[in-house]
């Protein structure tokens, strides 16, 4: 039945959730996409089902609140059962932490809710294909070829995919585009799948940095120049317009071309012809258009650094491409997809996987550099990476950012070394002294909160609340997130508590009764 279903493109498809609302919601949206869809009321059933039947799913979609057993609870029982099945968590708004949790438990992806039918579309369908062979080829093909097409573009949160629906939109027309986004989030990428997708795909795709050409060489490499035009000793320079003839031009971070040769490109894009250095005659050029910028183009107006005619004659079909931070969902399949092809340029030929604690680590960081940066960070990982798996070791400049890592690390280390498990080696650490931390809890006894005060009297609930807050923030060095986790609260209400005691969580034994 696997077999038939993977040739067709359908799959079974197990939802464990406990809002009947949402199972009926999400039924209709998986099944529209030809998929069978199976229905557990909550993570007991649900594994159940899997135990009776593991062969049978392709894919699972998991709620992680849910009664009885919650989501992190079912991944925990799905490893210790040993399949292989992905699974897709649902989480709610802003629950980036528990993502984390999720995706160090071995999740395959997550889900925001409410989450559209095309998103869960999206990665239903890169959970079947998790061997990632037709995605090795794939790019294996494009870095001999240069060849870049939509189903190039990792494309699993709902912000990319309207990317890529605006671009495939775009590229059925020769419409101007204007492609902004912070650096490295993949313009140049979206450009190249417009090109590809369109009537120039066979025609040539002219790419040319703006703001790295010094400013005097600009119009003689855009639009050439000519040399003794009137003495008949002619010496020509072709510019990129006429390379890009019949085909495209990119033209990235437009915002930094002089006023003066935006005066020229307004004339190649009003009349289709453009002004050779040194030539006594215009020269017709069909280009199609698209630019990039970082900048925020309609400010560069107001400051007069940008040619208002100009600008509203590039951004008639303006795409903003979203950073990856804001794009979390993107993180694990590029990180896949990455350290796949990384691995097979290697002369040894060996395919790389990456764990589910690096996957952890790399959704949670913010890469400030994007795509471009996440992109290095594998490659310079898949170099040095001594097993045929990238784990968090492997990343030390990235889990150097995020202190909770730190931790993470350092207590899996503990727990190698001493036997104990991760829960109890967190006390461990705090009662020896360690070579990752400046500071500790010296005693045991640090560490104790007293039920009784010095008459022997039982003490006050709220005091020992207090107390057991101020003990948190100092055990877990200030993380408010994790604090009000394992207090069981939410942040809100840690942050109304901490106002009511007058905590200073910066210095949280300051006025401590």
């Amino acid at each position: 039945m696997t077999g038939y279903n993977e040739l067709k493109g359908a799959g079974q498809i197990l939802v464990v959730e406990d809002d009947p609302v949402q199972r009926r919601l999400l039924k209709n949206a998986i099944e529209r996409h030809g998929h069978v869809v199976h229905q557990a009321e909550n993570g007991r059933i649900g594994l159940e089902m899997v135990k009776r039947d593991s062969g049978l799913f392709n894919v699972i979609v998991l709620d992680l609140m849910m009664p009885e057993m919650t989501g992190l609870e079912f991944l925990d029982a799905l490893h210790e059962f040993g399949t292989q099945i992905p699974v897709i968590v649902q989480t709610g708004q802003g629950g980036i932490e528990t993502v984390v949790q999720a995706m160090r438990a071995g999740a395959f992806d997550f889900v925001v809710k409410p989450v559209s039918p095309e998103r869960i579309a999206t990665s239903i369908s890169n959970a079947m294909k998790l061997d990632q062979r037709e995605v090795k080829a794939r790019a294996g093909r494009r870095s001999r070829a240069g060849s870049v097409g939509f189903d190039d573009i990792v494309s699993a949160s709902p912000a990319m995919i309207r990317v890529i629906d605006l671009a495939q939109r775009a590229a059925q027309s020769n419409i101007p585009v204007v492609l902004e986004g912070e650096s490295g989030v993949g313009k140049e990428l979206v450009a190249r799948a417009i090109q590809s997708g369109g009537e120039r795909s066979n025609k040539p795709f002219v790419t040319v940095n703006c703001g790295a050409i010094p400013h005097n060489l600009v119009e003689s490499i855009l639009f050439g120049h000519e040399k003794g035009a009137f003495t008949g000793a002619t010496e020509r320079h072709i510019g990129k317009f006429m390379e890009a003839d019949g085909g495209t031009i990119f033209l990235d971070e437009i915002g930094d071309l002089p006023l003066e040769v935006q005066v020229k490109l307004l004339r190649a894009v009003q009349q289709g012809e453009i002004e050779t250095v040194g030539a006594r005659t215009a020269h017709k050029v069909n280009v199609r258009l698209i630019s990039a910028t970082n900048k925020d183009l309609i400010e560069e107006v107001k400051n007069g650094h940008f040619r208002e005619d100009l600008y509203y004659r590039l951004n008639v079909f303006p795409i903003t491409i979203p950073a990856l931070r804001k794009r979390k969902e993107d993180i694990p399949h590029l990180v896949r997809v990455f350290a796949d092809r990384f691995s097979s340029e290697q002369k040894n030929g060996r395919r790389m996987t990456v764990n589910s604690g690096a996957l952890a680590l790399l959704t949670a960081y913010d890469w400030p550099g994007n795509i471009r940066q996440l992109e290095n960070a594998i490659f310079r990982a898949v170099v040095l990476a001594e097993g045929p798996e990238l784990t968090e070791a492997d990343f030390p400049q990235i889990a150097a950012q995020l202190p909770e890592y730190e931790v993470v690390d350092h207590l899996a280390l503990v727990a190698d070394n001493t036997g104990l498990e991760p829960d109890e080696a967190y006390s461990e650490e705090y009662r020896a002294p360690t070579e990752f931390h400046h500071h500790r809890l010296s005693e045991t006894s640090e560490n104790a909160i007293a039920s009784v005060n010095p008459s022997g009297d039982v003490r006050k609930l709220a005091d020992v609340e207090e107390e057991l807050i101020r003990f948190a923030l100092k055990f877990y060095r200030g993380q408010m997130s994790q604090v009000a986790r394992k207090l069981g609260i939410g942040r809100s209400t840690l942050y109304r508590k901490l106002k009511d005691y007058g905590i200073d969580p910066d210095n949280p034994q300051k006025d401590a009764a």
